[in-house]
């Protein structure tokens, strides 16, 4: 079977976003030349690898099956990259990063530290919620994680580096701003915007109110930490994020933290890989530099 590189490639973002169209955007490419290559693909296979059905397409079980073969012929070049960048040593080199949504104010900021000291650094970052983090670090798509939750029952190494802790946000003009020591029970009566039920920050917010005793009124949910912490501004309701986000928004009062019995919410930050990853020296040297450095670098806004 002849197959090049850029068909492997092609075909990756087309199982991944199972769109010929998306996956044409994401490599810069036409829809037709993505076709091609996806033809020429299969027929070199002699077997189809997509179906359509309505439409909408799928990955057959020849395709679930080259999906499998992808990841492993790209952790070997990966490896073989990893090889000769220690060659080459740790002044440059790609670090592919994928951060909480959450997480994103500070590790930028991280980043671009790190960056000065590295001057031939490239980076691929991406910025997703925690199902993406998931399906990131169970494809072994990423070097690094950075979330506020490592996963249960998967294979990955994770190193708590920073203090993660959860906060109520309300709009300064809320009834219960400027009150001290404000109980629990008060936040009963109040309505909730909330995140996704995957979201590290609602499972966590959950786990201690049920512990609590405390119901909760969460009648909007929001997929992303800055749509939640615009509709908390809007006045729908109050908000439970974590503390690293709040810099802005704190620095131009268009949320206050409110003082409630037995918060902050008190989690870690990780740094999350699989186990047994070959991490290249880049890798390594932003992992030190994080788990040394993250915390004196960064402080909470105020």
């Amino acid at each position: 079977m002849h197959v090049t590189i850029r068909q492997l490639k092609v075909f990756q973002s087309v199982a991944r976003y199972l769109s010929y169209s998306r996956a044409a955007e994401a490599l810069f490419l036409s829809q037709p030349a993505v076709s091609m290559q996806i033809k020429q693909l299969e027929e070199n296979c002699g077997l189809p690898l997509f179906e359509q059905i309505g439409k909408k397409i799928f990955l057959t079980d020849a395709g679930k099956e080259f999906a499998h073969y992808c990841r492993i012929i790209n952790d070997q070049l990966d490896e073989m990259d990893s090889v000769f960048e220690e060659l080459r040593g740790v002044e440059r080199g790609h670090l592919s990063l994928t951060v909480a949504s959450t997480a994103n104010p500070f590790c930028t900021r991280l980043l671009a530290i790190f960056g000065q000291r590295v001057p031939h650094l490239t980076v691929s970052l991406d910025v997703t919620n925690r199902q993406g983090l998931l399906r990131q670090l169970d494809l072994n798509e990423t070097d690094l994680v950075i979330m506020g939750q490592p996963p249960q029952g998967m294979d990955v190494e994770a190193e708590a580096f920073m203090d993660n802790p959860l906060v109520v946000i309300a709009p300064p003009e809320h009834h219960l701003s400027g009150q001290a020591a404000i109980p629990l029970q008060a936040l009963e009566a109040a309505p909730f915007v909330v995140r996704e039920k995957s979201s590290g920050t609602r499972i966590a917010m959950e786990r201690f109110f049920e512990k609590a005793g405390i119901r909760l009124n969460a009648g909007i949910e929001m997929r992303s930490n800055e749509a939640l912490q615009q509709a908390v501004q809007a006045g729908l309701g109050l908000g439970i994020v974590s503390h690293h986000t709040l810099e802005l928004e704190l620095e131009t009062h268009r949320l206050v933290v409110l003082d409630v019995d037995q918060f902050p919410i008190m989690r870690q930050w990780y740094l999350v890989h699989r186990r047994g990853k070959r991490l290249s020296p880049i890798a390594r040297g932003f992992r030190e530099f994080i788990l040394n450095e993250a915390t004196s670098l960064w402080k909470l806004p105020v």
